[in-house]
C-alpha cells in the first residue's frame, strides 16, 4: 500500500459517525443533499444520522440513525426531511455545549450543517469551541453566501419567479396593466436580478443599487406613460425604496391614471420540486462534504467556484460580503430601452 493511500485511510479511520441537519430557511434541493450526505457516508462504510428540526434538535437530542431507505424518493422532494428551525439557544454557550454532548453520547465526530449565512456563524463557533468537525452545505434560495457561486435552492427559485412573471405578464397585457412584483431578497438583489433579466422585466430594483426614484419617475413619464403597453418591475424585498408596496403607492400618486397592480410571491419562490441543477449541485456537495470531513477538513462550507467543488473557511463565508455582478447590471441597462 502506498504512502498516500495508507495517509488516507487513517484518516477515514478517525471519523465512524456523521451527523446531517438542515437549519434557517428551508431551500429547494435540501433533500438532495440530505441524501447525498447519507449514502455516500454510508458508501465509505460510515454510519450516518439525521438531526430533525436543526439546531434546537441538536440540543435536544432530536437525532436518529438513517439507512440508505431513509432517503430512498427524496431527491425530487422540496422542504427537507429533517425539519428546520432558527435556534436562539444555539447562540449560547450552553445550549452549543448541551450539543456536543447530545453528539459525543452517541458517538457522531462529524457533523454536515445545510443552511445559510447564520446557519454557519453557528457552525463556525460550534468547530471551534468543540473537537466535532464541522462542514457547511451552502442552501439558501438568496444565493448571498460569499465563496460559492450558486447556493442550493437557487436556481430553483429563479424558476419559479420567471414562471409566476410570465402568468402575471398574461394578465398585465391584457389589461395594459404596471405590475409591481417583489420576490424574495432581504438583503440582496441576486433572485431579482437575474430572474429579472430572464423575464424580461421593464425595471430591476434591488438592495445594492440605490434606488432613484426621481429617475424611475422619469422613466415612466417619458416610456410607459407613451407606450401605454404593460409592463413588469421586478423589486427586491430589501431594496432601499420599501418594497413594491411603497413603489406602487408612489407611482399612484404620481400618475393616478396608471393601472397598477401589485404582486408578492413571498413563500412561494422556497417551494416546489428542485430543478435539475439543484439536485445535481446539492447531490455534489453532499459527496464533497462527507469526503471533505474524511480528509480532515473542518469550519468550512463546501462551496462551487468555476464549475468546481471548493472549501472555503467560514471565517471568509460569514465575514465577506457577496456582490452582485456588475455584468448582470450592465446587461439590463443596454436591454431596458
Amino acid at each position: 500500500m502506498n504512502k498516500k493511500l495508507r495517509a488516507k485511510l487513517e484518516k477515514y479511520d478517525k471519523i465512524h459517525k456523521i451527523a446531517v441537519l438542515t437549519s434557517g430557511g428551508d431551500a429547494p434541493g435540501m433533500n438532495a443533499a440530505i441524501r447525498a450526505v447519507v449514502r455516500s457516508a454510508i458508501f465509505y462504510g460510515k454510519e450516518a444520522y439525521g438531526v430533525y428540526h436543526g439546531y434546537k434538535g441538536l440540543i435536544e437530542g432530536d437525532i436518529k440513525k438513517m439507512e440508505s431507505s431513509d432517503v430512498s424518493n427524496i431527491i425530487n422532494r422540496g422542504g427537507t426531511i429533517l425539519k428546520t428551525s432558527r435556534c436562539p439557544m444555539f447562540k449560547e454557550y450552553e445550549g452549543r455545549e448541551k450539543a456536543y454532548k447530545n453528539l459525543k453520547e452517541k458517538g457522531i465526530d462529524a457533523l454536515v450543517v445545510i443552511g445559510g449565512d447564520g446557519s454557519f456563524k453557528g457552525a463556525r463557533e460550534f468547530s471551534d469551541e468543540f473537537d466535532i468537525p464541522v462542514v457547511g452545505i451552502p442552501g439558501t434560495i438568496d444565493n448571498d453566501l460569499y465563496g460559492t457561486d450558486y447556493t442550493i435552492g437557487y436556481d430553483t427559485a429563479l424558476n419559479v419567479v420567471v414562471d409566476a412573471v410570465d402568468k402575471i405578464r398574461d394578465t398585465a397585457e391584457s389589461h395594459d396593466r404596471l405590475f409591481f412584483v417583489e420576490v424574495m431578497g432581504r438583503d440582496a438583489g441576486f433572485i431579482a436580478l437575474r430572474s429579472g433579466i430572464a423575464s424580461g422585466a421593464e425595471a430591476i430594483l434591488i438592495p445594492e443599487v440605490p434606488t432613484n426614484l426621481k429617475k424611475f419617475k422619469k422613466y415612466l413619464a417619458e416610456e410607459y406613460q407613451v407606450k401605454k403597453t404593460s409592463s413588469i418591475v421586478l423589486v427586491a424585498e430589501g431594496d432601499d425604496s420599501g418594497g413594491a408596496v411603497a413603489v406602487a403607492n408612489y407611482v399612484k400618486k404620481q400618475f393616478p391614471d396608471f393601472n397598477v397592480r401589485i404582486s408578492i410571491l413571498g413563500h412561494l419562490q422556497r417551494g416546489g420540486s428542485p430543478s435539475v441543477y439543484d439536485r445535481v449541485t446539492a447531490s455534489q456537495m453532499g459527496i464533497a462534504a462527507v469526503e471533505g470531513l474524511l480528509a480532515g477538513k473542518s469550519g468550512v462550507m463546501v462551496g462551487i467556484k468555476n464549475r468546481k467543488m471548493v472549501y472555503v473557511p467560514f471565517e471568509k463565508t460569514v465575514k465577506h460580503h457577496k456582490t452582485v455582478k456588475r455584468e448582470l447590471l450592465r446587461i439590463v441597462e443596454i436591454l431596458n430601452i
